[in-house]
C-alpha cells in the first residue's frame, strides 16, 4: 500500500543499498515522480518494487538512472555554454595557465566532454584537469565509454563532430586524446567530502529536487571548493537567490564567484 509508512520503508531501503537520502529531496516532487514509476509497473507497495528491482541488475540501474534524472546532452543551452569561451575561461586562463576544472553531476558525460573540446581548443597542448562526477555507477560507465547518438549531439558543430568524434557502428565515439584529460569518479554530492582549489565548477540541472535547506548546503560546499576568484556555473532554471548570503558575488546570469581575497 502507498502510504507513509511504505514511503518511510523505502527510503531506508533506498538509503541503505545506494547512499541516495530522499529526506534532502523535496517529498512531493519525488513521493510524486517514484510513485507513478511503482503504478506503472503494477506494484501495491514502494518498497515491493524497490525489493523487485534489486533482484535485476538492469532493472535496478534503469530504476536509479530514472531516480537522478540523467537527462544531458553536449554544449547544452549553447548561449550559457558559449559564455565559457568568450568570457569566464578566458578570465580564469589569465589566473591560471592550468585550471582545474570539475563537472558535479555530470550524468552521460556530455558536459566534461564538452569542456574538454573547449579546452584543447582555447589552450592546445595545455593539459587542464577535468573532474566529472555522478552518484550513478551506471551513467558514470556510459560516461566513460564516450559513444553517442545523434539526438545527443545535435548542439555539437559539424566541424567539432568530425574533428572530436569516430563514427562507429551509426554512432559517435569520443576520440581518446579528448577522454584523457577527464577523470571520472562516483560521488554523491549530499554525503560525500568535497575537494578544494578548483577554478570552474559547474552543476546544472541537478537539484532540480533538492530542499532548500540541501541546496543551501551544497552551494556552501562548493564555495569551499573553489579558489578565491574561482566561479560556479548552474543551469538555467537555477539561479542561486540568495547568493550573497551565501558568501559569493554574482559575475554574470547563472555564474556566481567567490570573492577575491
Amino acid at each position: 500500500m502507498l502510504d507513509d509508512q511504505d514511503w518511510g520503508l523505502f527510503k531506508t531501503k533506498l538509503k541503505a543499498k545506494t547512499g541516495i537520502d530522499l529526506d534532502l529531496y523535496k517529498e512531493a516532487q519525488m513521493r510524486r515522480r517514484i510513485e507513478n514509476l511503482v503504478c506503472r509497473s503494477d506494484f501495491a507497495s514502494y518498497a515491493g518494487y524497490f525489493d523487485e528491482c534489486c533482484k535485476n541488475k538492469d532493472d535496478f540501474a534503469a530504476f536509479i538512472e530514472y531516480l537522478t534524472i540523467n537527462v544531458s546532452e553536449f554544449f547544452r543551452t549553447p548561449e550559457k555554454f558559449g559564455l565559457l569561451e568568450t568570457d569566464i575561461i578566458p578570465y580564469l586562463l589569465k589566473r591560471s595557465p592550468k585550471l582545474n576544472i570539475w563537472s558535479a553531476g555530470c550524468s552521460i558525460g556530455a558536459e566534461p566532454y564538452s569542456l574538454s573540446i573547449i579546452m584543447k581548443e582555447m589552450t592546445p597542448g595545455t593539459r587542464h584537469r577535468i573532474l566529472a562526477s555522478d552518484l550513478d555507477i551506471e551513467i558514470l560507465a556510459k560516461a566513460r565509454a564516450g559513444v553517442y547518438s545523434d539526438s545527443e549531439l545535435k548542439a555539437v558543430k559539424p566541424a567539432r563532430l568530425a574533428k572530436y568524434f569516430d563514427k562507429v557502428d551509426g554512432k559517435y565515439a569520443v576520440k581518446r586524446d579528448i577522454k584523457s584529460v577527464i577523470e571520472f569518479k562516483r560521488h554523491n554530492l549530499l554525503k560525500d567530502p568535497f575537494e578544494t582549489g578548483f577554478d570552474l565548477i559547474l552543476c546544472r540541472n541537478v537539484v532540480i529536487y533538492f530542499t532548500e535547506e540541501a541546496k543551501d548546503q551544497l552551494y556552501s560546499n562548493f564555495l569551499k571548493s573553489l579558489k578565491p576568484g574561482g566561479i560556479l556555473f548552474v543551469g538555467a532554471t537555477e539561479a542561486i537567490l540568495n547568493f550573497r548570503k551565501l558568501g559569493y558575488t554574482s559575475y554574470k546570469p547563472f555564474f556566481y564567484q567567490r570573492p577575491l581575497e
